[in-house]
């Protein structure tokens, strides 16, 4: 198979290893992306990819909270560039669809078909307006809304432009009988930690099996490449495992705004304070762009170099 100038650009983008090594890992894969990438980690030239982390698209991720606090939604509207990011008809524009994903209860087909009171048109009709008007194209990426009862939905942007706008959000709902007010409080510490720490999952069994099985080939492969015997590297793959699901799934990770308890541990602590259970119910972190590629032209020359050498 041969093997493209973009499909070593994209390796590359994805692990930061050499341009060498993913030419010669595309090779060993047959020109197969994921394979690839588990070679160059067996190699140790690079970490786990996450290509849904890659941010490579322009906008704003928005927030938007039900009086009643009891549920919230979450919008991400791109732009070409960071400069209509900052536009004020660009920011109206996603503050409403926030406020309208709120109203439609985070379905992304419904939002766009929504009426706006004022202009009298569907949001698609004044995204498309403004794409006229700002002269970059602009489209409503994805929405979701979290809701329940006991409880608060709490938000978090982090680097917020203006309130309830910026690059990263979150949501999530903590079911509980418990102060409203001090529910919000410790909401926003979990969802301050969810925007650092990029949990996965809430439980393990929500972890992917076909990630989990891949973890576990790639971990195997580095203990046994490193003279381990497959029962002691099989030890060795357990014991990683565990140290995986403590990475992504969101009650064992370790809560960043305090760095020794588990997020776990955090929320019994609270529960005991509060005088009342709480419970994790769901999550949702946005981070703008993830899983969008952008075209970089600063080394494409370098990679189709490096795409003829035999």
């Amino acid at each position: 198979m041969t093997i493209s100038p973009a499909m070593i650009k994209e390796l590359r983008e994805s692990t930061g290893a050499g341009m060498m090594d993913c030419k010669k890992a595309l090779v060993e894969a047959a020109g197969n992306m994921d394979e690839a990438v588990d070679w160059l980690r067996k190699k140790g030239l690079a970490t786990a990819a996450k290509k849904s982390g890659r941010v490579a698209a322009e906008g704003l991720v928005s927030v938007s909270q039900s009086a009643d606090k009891h549920s919230a939604a979450i919008v991400e509207v791109n732009s070409e560039t960071d400069f209509v990011a900052r536009n004020e008809q660009f920011q109206t524009i996603v503050e409403a669809s926030a406020k309208y994903a709120l109203e439609v209860k985070g379905v992304l087909e419904h939002l766009l078909n929504h009426t706006c009171p004022v202009a009298g048109k569907k949001v698609s009709e004044v995204v498309s307006d403004a794409v006229a008007t700002i002269g970059e194209n602009i489209m409503i990426r994805r929405t979701t809304m979290l809701q329940v009862n006991p409880g608060i939905v709490a938000t978090y942007i982090h680097s917020a432009i203006k309130p309830g706008m910026g690059k990263i959000g979150v949501l999530i709902a903590l079911k509980s009988q418990g102060d409203v007010t001090k529910l919000e409080a410790f909401g926003r510490q979990l969802a301050m930690h969810i925007a650092a720490a990029r949990p996965e999952a809430l439980t393990r069994d929500e972890v992917r099996a076909e990630k989990l099985e891949r973890e576990r080939e790639v971990f195997k492969d580095q203990a046994i490449a490193s003279g381990k015997t497959p029962e002691i590297a099989e030890k060795m793959v357990e014991g990683r495992i565990r140290k995986y699901y403590e990475e992504v799934v969101l009650p064992e990770q370790v809560f960043v705004i305090d760095g020794k308890a588990k997020v776990s541990e955090a929320v019994e602590a609270f529960a005991k304070e509060l005088g009342s259970s709480v419970e994790i119910a769901a999550f949702v972190r946005y981070e703008l762009g993830e899983g969008i590629e952008k075209i970089v032209d600063d080394f494409a020359a370098e990679v189709a170099k490096v795409a003829g050498v035999a």
